[in-house]
């Protein structure tokens, strides 16, 4: 019998980081363990949350043999880690400390408040085993919910067969990225060795995406998958809602380094006027969080 050479579908390793989400992170999990797409890894690193966040992951794991049964064959139990901080570590130590025992050829990082759709590791993977290796990054549209699960809208605007009324930058979107936000992060599928090519997250930040779009997108090709995979929760106190409120916000500090970097990668005329304009208009909308009373 001649040996079978075809390669073994790819792993994609889930890393979902949880603190203070006790009332989202089972479905976040369930959203893993639930996918149509049977070859993954989840890596949870619960950091240090005062709630019961941990408690329910454990929980949660304890149960993941009877979901897999309920498939049909059932599947084999996949590979679980899980890490319960003593001390809060922030969102990058947390994902880098997940990211070194990752075995897959494919990163998610997927946060304790929001959702995966279940067909979305099996779509991700044929779209970005399409792709010519100089692409790093794909990501795609997401449906925006509040703490109810509530649907508010689309991250891109959808026509009536759902596919995004104007499609985002693809490609090099460097200079694209510095001028304006337009990635829906929790859809982003990454390959590892670009994470490992950057050093993973940078730890001296408070949030991750920005820096990490600048320093892949330098090097990298984003591609766009027009579907919507993910169910991204909307709540009043995340980071992101507060970013211009909070006098001394740790964000905003860790916002201009990551400008500062841009600048040291910048290579054209037109990418410095694209970060002059990002500097801009973060210290405007700054300026009128300030003054505003509410």
């Amino acid at each position: 019998m001649k040996p079978d050479f075809r390669a073994a579908p790819p792993l994609v390793s889930v890393i979902c980081l949880c603190y203070q989400q006790a009332a989202f992170v089972r479905q976040a999990l369930e959203s893993v363990v639930c996918q149509s797409y049977p070859h993954w890894e989840l890596l949870i690193v619960e950091d240090a949350s005062s709630d019961e966040s941990g408690a329910v992951i454990q929980k949660f794991i304890s149960e993941i043999p009877a979901y897999r049964e309920a498939f049909r064959p059932p599947r084999p139990l996949p590979r679980i880690l899980f890490w319960q901080n003593t001390e809060n570590q922030g969102n990058c130590r947390s994902f880098n400390q997940a990211l070194a025992q990752a075995r897959g050829k494919y990163v998610i990082d997927l946060a304790a408040d929001d959702v995966l759709l279940d067909h979305r590791l099996a779509s991700q993977v044929a779209f970005f085993d399409s792709l010519p290796a100089e692409y790093g990054v794909i990501f795609a549209n997401a449906l925006l919910i509040n703490a109810e699960g509530r649907v508010l809208g689309h991250h891109y605007r959808v026509n009536a067969e759902g596919r995004a009324l104007h499609s985002p930058p693809e490609g090099d979107v460097y200079a694209a990225l510095l001028r304006r936000y337009f990635i829906s992060t929790p859809t982003m599928m990454m390959r590892k060795s670009v994470l490992e090519a950057l050093g993973g997250y940078d730890e001296s930040l408070s949030y991750e995406d920005f820096d990490f779009w600048i320093r892949s997108a330098r090097h990298y090709r984003y591609a766009y998958q027009d579907e919507v995979n993910t169910q991204k929760r909307i709540l009043p106190h995340s980071h992101s809602q507060q970013f211009y409120q909070k006098k001394h916000n740790p964000h905003l500090h860790s916002t201009l380094r990551v400008c500062h970097k841009a600048k040291q990668l910048n290579q054209s005329p037109q990418e410095d006027e694209a970060l002059a304009l990002c500097v801009a208009i973060i210290f405007a909308r700054v300026s009128m969080c300030r003054i505003l009373p509410w």
